[in-house]
Order: structure tokens, then C-alpha cells, then sequence
């Protein structure tokens, strides 16, 4: 229940693409106590670290605080905001959809023309672009909207996370507060080499955040922990369900940025089944993580990117499973607890 009520509190939080500070506030009152130093970084990253005093071989935890979200980048007299997407969203998820707008967290809701008033048939048949959509706050004037949402502000979806039914939860933003989660719990064990924890930002919007956080400690090798996309419904065709909720954790042998390490991940499915973990392979090369960036940080670092299974990412909600959570968290503790120094050195 301790993981529940962390997921909570990251996927309630505020924490859109270049302003992540309230789920960093957030994983450092987490980890304060089992971590033996914390810094924060130009780009915002947190980076905490513990181990320091062993030696041996450095290991990376991974994950991104940022979420998807909108950027206002108009006002009109009559006080609606025009705005931009800040990271991959889908218009067609947009519109009606309630949200919270800039520091002071004022509410409000995309909107479009009434379908009543669309007389053209392509009006009605076509999708509602972005472009065109208005986010209402209830202002009665520009400079009245200007006061609660000045240009700039960052806009999140107004979801609250909550328990759908047995064990399936909803909220948003679990790409990847899921991981951000992970990371934390991992970080309350112990383990046989000094372990460095970056909590990354601006990764939707390009990986950016990672970049630095990487080059200033650079590890041997590193894990990147995600939440992604889960396409087992029904219109998806079965090669293209990228994973499937409830089949364990996703373990990606590539994706549209990188190959992760072939000897750490046969080394991660070994672990798997001798713990009898489920797991699954990520099965569409698509998108991209951390990882990415990670690998390529100096001489080079190995890397593997390990997911839970998420439903509707990038959207105003999101599904997941607790098992797959946990049988993540699982086989990643079980992992590290059996790693030795011949799974992340020289290449032969």
C-alpha cells in the first residue's frame, strides 16, 4: 500500500515539462533517508546518491519526473487561452477534457465550437485540431486571464488518481511517475556498489534533462525505469500490442533510439526466470527513453530499459495494473542484489 500511496501523490502532482519541481520536492522528501547525498542540477534534475564508499562498478536508476501537458501561448480579449502541446498528445484526446493552468493551479477546460453550430460536413466529421481548441478558465477579459494564466504558464489534465477496480488504478502521468516510484523504493535496499539516482526532466519534450545529469556522473552502466504503452485493445492488431497489462514487466531489446546491452539483458531474463517473474519484450520499435542518451554519454555506458505496461500514456488518464508494478520493482531489486562485477565490464 506504502507504493500505492507514492504513486498517488507523483501522479496527482504538478510536473509538466520544464517545471517538474513539485515531483522532485516529492522524491526527495521520499529519499532523504536512504540516500547519503542529494543535489540538484541547472536543468533541474534530482540526483541522489548512496554506496559512495564502495568500490567497484557505478550503476544508473533512471527515470523522467516530467509528464505531457500544454503551454499557453495566446490570449484573446474575451480572456480564452490558446495554447500548444508540450510533448506527443494525441488532439483527439483534448477536447472537453478539464486542466489546471500555471502556478496558481486555476482550473479550467478545452473547448471548441458546439457541434450544434458546425454546419459543414467536414466540420463535423473531421478531428478538432489543436489549433483551433481555446482553454476556458472562466476569465471575463484578457486582462482578467492574465493575472491567473499569463503567456507561458504550463497547463496539466485536472485527473485524479484512483482505484478502478481489484488491483487496476487510474490517474495520470504514470509515464512515468510509475518509474520515478521504482527508483525511489529501489534506493531504500542496499547493494554491493554505489548506486546513482537520476530523476530526470524534460524528457518529452527531447531528452534533454538526461544529458547533463549523465556527463556529470557518469556510470558503468544504467537502467532506465519507464512506464509505457500497453496497446492490448481491440483494434490493435496482435503484432502491434507494443505490451499487454498484466504479462509483467517490458523489457526492450530496441527501440527507435537504441539496442540495450545484450549480456545485461540476458543476464535481466535469467533473473526473471529463476525468481519466476513474469515478463514480457517490448514488441513494436517505437519511441524512445533515456537510455538513449545515457548510452551515449562519454566513452559510452551499458544500458537497458525495463517498463511497466500503461494504457492511454499520454493522455488525461492512464491505466495500470499493480502486479505488473510489482513484479517490475521485483525483478529489478532481484537483479541488482545478483549483478557482479562481470556483467558490466570491459568489452572483449
Amino acid at each position: 500500500m506504502e507504493n500505492i500511496e507514492l504513486i498517488q501523490k507523483l501522479s496527482n502532482a504538478f510536473g509538466v515539462s520544464g517545471d517538474e519541481r513539485e515531483i522532485a520536492e516529492i522524491l526527495r522528501e521520499e529519499i532523504k533517508g536512504d540516500v547519503e547525498k542529494i543535489k540538484f542540477d541547472a536543468m533541474g534534475n534530482l540526483i541522489a546518491m548512496k554506496g559512495l564508499d564502495k568500490s567497484g562498478f557505478k550503476v544508473m536508476l533512471n527515470a523522467h519526473m516530467d509528464e505531457v501537458g500544454l503551454i499557453v501561448t495566446f490570449i484573446d480579449e474575451k480572456g480564452f487561452l490558446s495554447f500548444k502541446k508540450v510533448g506527443g498528445i494525441d488532439d483527439r484526446v483534448l477536447l472537453g477534457k478539464r486542466v489546471i493552468v500555471g502556478e496558481s493551479k486555476i482550473k479550467g477546460v478545452i473547448g471548441a465550437k458546439a457541434i450544434h453550430l458546425q454546419k459543414k460536413k467536414d466540420e463535423v466529421e473531421k478531428t478538432v485540431e489543436s489549433d483551433t481548441m481555446t482553454i476556458d478558465i472562466g476569465a471575463k477579459n484578457k486582462e482578467e486571464a492574465e493575472k491567473f494564466a499569463p503567456l507561458g504558464s504550463l497547463v496539466a489534465f485536472d485527473t485524479k488518481f484512483e482505484k478502478l477496480n481489484e488491483k487496476y488504478y487510474i490517474g495520470k502521468a504514470f509515464d512515468d511517475r510509475l518509474g520515478c516510484s521504482i527508483v525511489a523504493n529501489l534506493l531504500k535496499y542496499n547493494f554491493n556498489f554505489p548506486i546513482i539516482a537520476l530523476f530526470s526532466t524534460q524528457e518529452e519534450i527531447g531528452l534533454r534533462g538526461v544529458i547533463t545529469g549523465a556527463y556529470q556522473y557518469t556510470p558503468d552502466m544504467s537502467i532506465t525505469v519507464e512506464g509505457t504503452i500497453s496497446a492490448d485493445i481491440p483494434e490493435v492488431k496482435e503484432h502491434l500490442k507494443c505490451s499487454k497489462i498484466g504479462q509483467g514487466p517490458v523489457i526492450t531489446i530496441k527501440d527507435r533510439t537504441l539496442i540495450t546491452d545484450h549480456k545485461l539483458r540476458e543476464k535481466l531474463i535469467y533473473t526473471a526466470k529463476r525468481q519466476n517473474i513474469p515478463y514480457q519484450f517490448k514488441q513494436v520499435i517505437a519511441g524512445g527513453t533515456d537510455s538513449s542518451k545515457i548510452q551515449l554519454t562519454k566513452s559510452g555506458v551499458r544500458v537497458l530499459t525495463v517498463a511497466v505496461p500503461v494504457r492511454y500514456i499520454h493522455s488525461p488518464v492512464s491505466l495500470f495494473y499493480q502486479d505488473d508494478y510489482e513484479n517490475t520493482l521485483k525483478l529489478l531489486y532481484e537483479f541488482l542484489n545478483s549483478l557482479k562485477e562481470e556483467y558490466y565490464g570491459t568489452v572483449n
